[in-house]
């Protein structure tokens, strides 16, 4: 029986993975779509999570069609596109729903509109707003897990490590709610730009993309320069809110990521262990901003049980995966295993 269960769990969340890989790819110019949806399950769109605010301030809510006999925990998903692009519409969490979930997708206001913290403000109002409307959508406000790719990595590791500390001040009312969450799967996501450009110098295996402090989205995220402007950098970076009481961490990264540094992920990885607060490090052998190694049917198990560790009180143990299953050889891809 458990190794059907497990099964199951990697083929339900293949299709997770795989979802993250094709939504982060077409981040940048994505065109809102309405999915299909698992039987059982209704969706309200463009819901506004801030009282007569800006028209990105919205978010979509997938849940049960009659209300659930016990609350359910709920899945939130913040899509990337450099902080400048993407939709909501790209929710990877949708075949997470007959297992047990709830699921929302965020939209936040772009940096082209307005720097940071626009967008973690917009985030964590939206956390705050969900709660306060648990009950029509059978939500348990007390098991909320929250995952992001590239910038939504980024704002789903800051919303982990920053919440509850009231760094940022609120918008959209709710303010009697919590916006702490407990668990974050952070997918190759930003975590110090005080550090990043360097790192990213450091590193003679990769050739980045970005002219730093010339244009690139990180420093137009703060309107400020990487490794300069410090108090821009310590305000946009997870890194900075660590603290021993920041909710269990699952940080997947490939170490050829010619956007965001691997070394981003090995700091922030450091510092929530040496806090006491429980973090897996998956590192990609070779993999870069995505792709089809976090497609594989292992990197599905490790994620799905994750969420159901810390969401559902699944007892299970959660650790690296071995390198020969998290890589891809030239001739080798997921379809063909």
């Amino acid at each position: 029986m458990r190794m059907l269960r497990l099964v199951s769990i990697v083929l339900i969340f293949l299709s997770y993975l795989g979802a993250i890989v094709v939504a982060e790819a077409r981040a940048q110019n994505a065109a809102p779509k309405r999915p299909a949806l698992p039987a059982g399950f209704v969706a309200e769109y463009d819901v506004k999570y801030v009282p007569d605010g800006d028209a990105a301030q919205s978010l979509d809510v997938y849940f049960p069609e009659k209300p659930a006999a016990q609350r359910l925990p709920l899945l939130i998903w913040i899509h990337g596109g450099a902080w400048q692009g993407g939709s909501k519409s790209g929710l990877p969490y949708l075949s997470q729903l007959p297992r047990g979930y709830v699921a929302a997708s965020i939209e936040y206001r772009f940096s082209q509109k307005a720097t940071f913290p626009a967008q973690i403000q917009d985030c964590q109002a939206a956390i705050r707003w969900l709660r306060a409307n648990a009950e029509r959508y059978s939500i348990d406000p007390d098991r909320i897990g929250v995952g992001g790719a590239s910038a939504g990595g980024h704002l789903a590791a800051l919303v982990g490590t920053s919440g509850g500390k009231k760094a940022f001040p609120m918008i959209g009312g709710n303010e009697d709610q919590s916006d702490r969450v407990q668990a974050v799967c952070d997918v190759f996501g930003p975590t110090d730009f005080w550090t990043v450009a360097a790192q990213a110098d450091e590193d003679k295996d990769v050739k980045y993309i970005f002219n730093w402090n010339k244009g690139d989205p990180y420093s137009k995220l703060i309107d400020g320069k990487l490794g300069e402007d410090k108090e821009k950098c310590d305000a946009v970076s997870p890194v900075h809110y660590v603290s021993k009481d920041n909710p269990p961490f699952l940080i997947l990264h490939g170490d050829r990521d010619a956007l965001v540094p691997y070394a981003q992920s090995v700091e922030l990885s450091d510092l929530l262990a040496n806090a006491g607060v429980e973090v897996t490090l998956q590192r990609f052998p070779g993999a870069g901003h995505g792709g089809p190694a976090f497609e594989l049917p292992a990197v599905g198990r490790l994620t799905a049980l994750f969420f159901d560790k810390h969401l559902k009180g699944v007892d299970t143990k959660i650790e690296p995966l071995p390198e020969s299953e998290v890589t891809i050889k030239r001739s080798e891809t997921p379809a063909a295993k």
